[in-house]
C-alpha cells in the first residue's frame, strides 16, 4: 500500500492549513487575531466611560471633564462641563447598540476601547463637539478633530479651561489628606479591585500602594465608577 513519507515541512505545511481552517496559528507561531469586540445595550459611566456588558471600558484616546468640573465661556460664564458632557456622551448611546473593540487596558486594568453607537465613533464625536479633550498622552488618533473644534471655539474651547487630568491632578493634592477621603482602593493578589470602608473588618490591615495602583476614595460611588467592588460576604 503506498505511503506518504511525513517531512517536516508537510508536517509544517499541514498544521498551518489547519490553522486557517480552525481559526488557530500553527505552534510556534503568534496569531495575528482580532481584539475581542462587545456588542449591546451600554450605560454611561462618566463622560468618556461605559459599562458595556457589565465590564468598565474607558473611551481610548480621550479624557472629558469630570463630572463635578465646571468650564467658562468666552463670556467668563461658568458651565457645568462635566455634567453636560456626561449627558450627551448618554444622549448618543440611548436606545442603540454600541459596539467597542479593545486595544488597550489601562493601569486600572480597565479596558480601553474605540466605541460606536449608529456607525458614530464615540470618542471622536466628543471631541468634535468640544465635550472631551484629546488625550495626546496616550494616542494623537483625535489630534486633528480637537484642533478644528478648538478653532470652532466649541464646547471646552469656548474660554480658557483646565484639562481634566490637571483638574484631578488638583483635586487629588486638595483631598488626599482630607478626612472623608478615607476608602481604601485596594488590589488584591488576584487583581480583584476592592475598597473598604473605615469601618470594613479588613480596612486597617490594608495598607494602600498608589505606586501599584491602588488609590483613595472620597464615595463609594467614586470607588464602584473607578472600577472597584465592595468586599464579598
Amino acid at each position: 500500500m503506498p505511503y506518504i513519507r511525513l517531512t517536516r515541512s508537510f508536517v509544517t505545511l499541514s498544521l498551518s492549513v489547519a490553522a486557517l481552517i480552525l481559526g488557530h496559528a500553527p505552534p510556534g507561531q503568534a496569531a495575528d487575531l482580532p481584539s475581542p469586540l462587545q456588542a449591546g445595550a451600554a450605560e454611561v459611566v462618566d463622560a468618556d466611560g461605559l459599562r458595556l456588558q457589565g465590564v468598565v471600558i474607558r473611551l481610548h484616546g480621550i479624557d472629558a471633564p469630570e463630572h463635578d468640573q465646571t468650564c467658562q465661556n468666552a463670556e467668563g460664564a461658568i458651565w457645568r462641563c462635566g455634567e453636560t458632557a456626561t449627558d450627551r456622551l448618554a444622549q448618543m448611546i440611548a436606545d442603540t447598540m454600541v459596539t467597542c473593540r479593545e486595544l488597550d487596558r489601562d493601569r486600572y486594568d480597565r479596558s480601553v476601547a474605540r466605541c460606536e453607537a449608529a456607525g458614530v465613533d464615540l470618542a471622536e464625536a466628543m471631541v468634535a463637539e468640544g465635550l472631551a479633550w484629546a488625550y495626546l498622552r496616550y494616542s494623537d488618533t483625535y489630534a486633528p478633530v480637537e484642533t478644528v473644534a478648538r478653532q470652532q471655539g466649541f464646547g471646552i474651547w469656548s474660554g480658557v479651561n483646565q484639562p481634566a487630568w490637571e483638574y484631578r491632578a488638583i483635586r487629588r493634592a486638595d483631598t488626599s489628606d482630607a478626612p472623608e477621603c478615607r476608602i481604601k482602593g485596594n488590589i488584591s493578589q488576584s487583581g480583584d479591585r476592592i475598597y473598604h470602608l473605615p469601618d470594613s473588618r479588613s480596612y486597617a490591615a490594608t495598607r494602600i500602594s498608589e505606586a501599584k495602583g491602588e488609590r483613595w476614595f472620597c464615595s463609594e460611588e467614586e470607588a464602584r465608577t473607578a472600577g472597584w467592588r465592595a468586599p464579598r460576604g
